[in-house]
């Protein structure tokens, strides 16, 4: 039986920046340099949370960044807060990151939240993971977030076997924690990481509260 809450594209691959301006191209020149194909499905809808996995390399951050400028789409994406403590805090908030204290879950949760509430316009990425360790379960909290928001869930990967990174499909959440996690599961089952080893299984500690 199909899915009907998955809606992936039928050619998502990419063959010209969407961005305009000399950044989205140089951007897109580079992926294409490495070897990389980058993939969008569409249309985006101006609001959604976005899930990047699997996320097992400091590669990651510079691809997924390298595809917000060729996409030209504001992507925003959330880090440690102490991550903006740094040197380069400055830069990590001028390329779109959002400083949060993870460690307080349900705080995160009415922190994005609010922002979801007063943005018409705003695509959040967000690594479930949580490291690039390997852990035995992704945290919930993108869960918890677009189902409150009632915001799509953007499916994005990196896939070093067929060298393609982007967004790949989107996922209407129906609330049904196995539905869902089981068409997560069934979009991510052919994706390679750059080290598979560290990939976490695609489930959640514990039911998310309602």
């Amino acid at each position: 039986m199909t899915d009907t809450s998955l809606r992936p594209s039928t050619d998502p691959v990419l063959e010209r920046p969407l961005g305009k301006g000399l950044r989205p191209r140089l951007a897109f020149a580079l992926l294409r340099l490495f070897g990389w194909r980058v993939v969008l499905s569409q249309p985006v809808p101006r609001q959604c949370v976005v899930v990047f996995y699997p996320h097992t390399s400091n590669w990651d951050f510079p691809a997924g960044l390298l595809v917000k400028w060729a996409t030209g789409i504001d992507f925003r994406w959330i880090g440690k807060h102490t991550l903006f403590e740094t040197p380069l805090g400055r830069w990590f908030a001028r390329w779109g990151g959002i400083p949060v204290d993870r460690g307080d879950a349900a705080g995160f949760v009415d922190q994005v939240a609010a922002m979801f509430a007063t943005h018409d316009d705003f695509a959040l990425v967000i690594t479930p993971e949580g490291t690039r360790r390997r852990t035995e379960h992704w945290k919930s909290g993108f869960y918890r977030l677009a189902l409150t928001a009632r915001v799509p869930v953007g499916l994005a990967f990196i896939d070093r076997a067929t060298c393609r990174v982007g967004i790949g499909a989107w996922l209407d959440l129906q609330g049904d924690v196995e539905h869902d996690l089981a068409a997560i599961r069934a979009f991510y089952a052919d994706k390679h990481a750059w080290h598979p080893p560290q990939a976490s299984p695609i489930r959640f500690r514990a039911p998310p509260p309602g």
